[in-house]
């Protein structure tokens, strides 16, 4: 044992340490908080220390944090739940996750772009507290009525109400400071925004609830690092599993928290990997015993929680036509399900052509023409995601000779073929027209009336993989469509068409003939009453297929995102100086209005602690560089900066900085996982800093200093809630310029919209 550990060990002793916590932090500073002894190192039964490596019973400072912790939590639950059902009516994104968790409850399956665990939640909750799932949650505004919808919101405000106190036991951890766990508490429990989103049927109080609780159980298992395999040691080890799961299940942000509990994990190995006395077996159990808590469990949680929702969702709904074929065969009431029709595709026969790329669409047409200018100014082609009776197409023959008599004659790789659309008459046509949105390629339109057209309108049949002569099968078969005039291959591009084309995907004739999904088809539908039928229940998927599927889809219709007809979206740069909120509820002076921003003296504080604290963090680490000798509660502040502070600046950026590079469309609310990192870094920051004035005033000032500090901070928090809680709570009456409103003189920036 070197000279530093028989320090350590013989503190841990010493009476004095056992009576008073801070002790230990002045003598040792960051090796009481984290240096690990060799006989603990290898697990060895040992009575283990507290937080500080102390071994005492609770002082007066744990009777105050749990005293000011159960303070945090009745301040929470009363600003989440006040008022929980006004407005009794729909309220921005209440009309999507609503109607999805009526889904759920309805066991319709639909298409959305997030993975599935905060819908279920929500319709559980719904389902648990009366809701029938009648509620059609067409638009914002409708109302509620007799429609039991509390309970969906009761459970959203409960996961809210949890960020203060789970905010509160992070900083706890990471300061062993009341005050900055305070700090960091109030700023959630008065911020109106965080607020606002706890209230309502959203996903984004259950994505931060499982957020926080990642960083939160994380935080917890690095304290027990002296215990090892003990079994609070795998109690928090499976928890931190647990949740980040349950984040990446609610939105594919959760993969932020993931890869800050991922750092932390390669940082505290590596750490491991230096303690030369800890042999490479003991290495190897740490590090199993993470890739099972941190890799595996929530692997397989977030896999079940898919097969939960594939059980659950097992009937035909307004999801079905974003996924293949062999996926919609397994829904209860699809066409496919447990269907029969003709397994090979002949003239005279009725069908629908679903392309192969995932949210590539059906083969579509519809009486509206392509505006001037667009290409020539004929019949639009689309494609389109729902089932519909414009999907269907009749194939002829080319010299459009219908034989109804005979016998019907197959269509084999290598014959020409017209498609007339069934409904307009008029037949699948391109020409040397550029597409209205992929440049390089062809328009495709309908041409013709009543089976009139011309040679632009004859498509060679290819069978993926065939060879001439092979018939075409029913969903079995890819296959392609060659223009003969212009030698291009129908392509569905994925991109969506503007308003004209109905925000429809767009449908085109590629030059490039190579074999991609985009120009790749099946026969979806195919009705002949002149063929035999077979039965298709041999297509139904295995669970790993529909899970990829899924995934797929997902993905691509988040890049995809565009913003609705008068909706708000922002930039990142806006958001942490809180420049544009989100109107929740209303517009008029006679409606109930609810609009979405973050108090604005919290959201400014924060970002002027983010500077101030990168400053503190400069100077902490220039003298530490230079051999400034540190002693007692300085050098604990400067490990809590650099450690705690450190971990909460990562998880800010992490949860930041991606937004930058999205292509998708961003919106405020995208911000609140941040906030809560940067609210945690404030209260750290400003504490420190308040317990650092005796540097620059005598101890008698600098401690009334630190008190009117605290105290001014608390009452900013509780006097800019009152001043901006109606933004939360709702407003009715004259707009925000009227001296007469709730909100006069209040509209700080031009920006702000209530």
């Amino acid at each position: 044992m070197d000279g530093r550990q028989k320090e350590h060990c013989t503190q841990r002793q010493d009476t004095s340490a056992v009576r008073h916590r801070k002790t230990c932090k002045a003598n040792e500073g960051s090796e009481c908080l984290s240096q690990p002894s060799n006989e603990t190192s290898n697990g060895a039964n040992k009575r283990i220390p507290k937080r500080g490596g102390h071994l005492d019973s609770p002082s007066k400072d744990d009777h105050v944090s749990v005293y000011t912790l159960v303070l945090v939590l009745v301040l929470s639950v009363c600003t989440r739940f006040y008022k929980i059902t006004e407005p009794p009516h729909v309220c921005w994104d209440e009309t999507h996750f609503g109607k999805m968790g009526s889904y759920y409850i309805n066991r319709t399956f639909f298409f959305d772009v997030h993975p599935p665990l905060g819908k279920m939640l929500i319709g559980l909750a719904g389902y648990l507290t009366g809701y029938d799932g009648t509620f059609p949650f067409i638009k914002p505004g409708d109302k509620y009525e007799h429609h039991n919808y509390w309970g969906m919101r009761a459970f959203c405000a409960a996961l809210g109400s949890c960020l203060p106190p789970f905010a509160f036991l992070i900083v706890l951890e990471l300061s062993h400071s009341t005050p900055a766990a305070l700090i960091a508490a109030s700023l959630l429990i008065f911020d109106t925004g965080c607020i606002t989103l706890s209230q309502y049927i959203l996903l984004d109080p259950i994505l931060m609830f499982f957020i926080v609780g990642s960083v939160l159980c994380m935080v917890r298992f690095n304290t027990q690092r002296l215990r090892p395999f003990s079994f609070s040691w795998w109690f928090w080890l499976l928890l931190t599993g647990f949740c980040l799961s349950g984040s990446l299940g609610v939105k594919f942000v959760g993969l932020f928290v993931i890869l800050l509990v991922g750092i932390n994990t390669a940082f505290d190995l590596w750490r491991l990997l230096g303690d030369l006395s800890l042999s490479l077996v003991d290495f190897g159990k740490h590090l199993l015993a993470r890739v099972f808590g941190l890799i595996m469990l929530p692997l397989f949680l977030y896999t079940t929680i898919f097969a939960v929702h594939f059980v659950v969702l097992n009937r035909s709904g307004p999801g079905d036509g974003f996924f293949s074929s062999s996926f919609q065969s397994r829904l209860i009431g699809n066409n496919l399900h447990n269907a029969s029709m003709p397994e090979y595709l002949a003239y005279g026969s009725v069908i629908t052509v679903k392309n192969l790329r995932i949210a590539g669409g059906y083969l579509h047409s519809h009486w509206h023409l392509y505006p001037e200018g667009v290409g020539a100014h004929q019949q639009q082609v689309t494609g389109y995601l729902h089932k519909d009776y414009n999907n269907l197409w009749l194939v002829k023959r080319p010299d459009n000779s219908d034989d109804l008599t005979g016998p019907p004659e197959l269509i084999r790789h290598g014959d020409i073929i017209r498609l007339e659309h069934k409904e307009t008459t008029r037949n699948l046509h391109s020409h040397f027209h550029e597409a209205p949105l992929t440049k390089k390629h062809l328009q495709v339109t309908g041409y013709g009336i009543n089976g009139s057209g011309d040679m632009n309108d004859l498509w060679q049949v290819e069978v993926c993989g065939g060879k001439k002569g092979d018939p075409v099968k029913v969903l079995r078969s890819k296959v392609r469509f060659l223009h003969c005039s212009t030698g291009c291959v129908l392509c569905s591009s994925g991109k969506t068409l503007p308003k004209w084309g109905w925000e429809q995907v767009e449908v085109t004739c590629s030059p490039y003939v190579k074999e991609t999904p985009s120009t790749q088809w099946n026969i979806e539908d195919l009705i002949n009453p002149k063929l035999p039928n077979i039965s298709l229940s041999v297509l139904k998927p295995t669970f790993l297929e529909i899970l990829w599927e899924s995934h797929i889809v997902m993905i691509r219709g988040n890049s995809g995102l565009k913003p609705k007809d008068n909706e708000m979206n922002s930039k990142p740069w806006h958001w942490p100086i809180n420049y544009q909120g989100l109107r929740f509820s209303g517009v008029n002076e006679t409606e109930y209005r609810v609009y979405l921003l973050g108090n604005p003296v919290i959201w400014w504080l924060n970002l002027l602690s983010l500077a101030l604290f990168l400053l503190m963090l400069t100077v902490a680490s220039l003298a530490k560089q230079r051999g400034v000798k540190m002693e007692g509660m300085r050098k604990v502040h400067c490990h809590t900066l650099m450690e705690g502070g450190g971990m909460l600046l990562l998880g800010w950026l992490l949860h930041y900085l991606p937004f930058y590079i999205m292509g998708r469309i961003l919106y405020y609310h995208h911000y609140f996982p941040a906030m809560l990192f940067s609210s945690m870094l404030t209260g750290i920051t400003l504490d420190i800093f308040l317990q650092n004035l005796h540097l620059l005033f005598s101890s008698s000032i600098s401690h009334y200093l630190v008190r009117g500090g605290q105290f001014i901070l608390l009452l900013g928090f509780i006097y800019s809630f009152y001043l901006f809680h109606p933004l939360s709570y709702g407003m009715r009456g004259p707009l925000a310029h009227d001296p007469a409103s709730s909100m006069a003189g209040l509209r700080w920036m031009e920006s702000w919209e209530f």
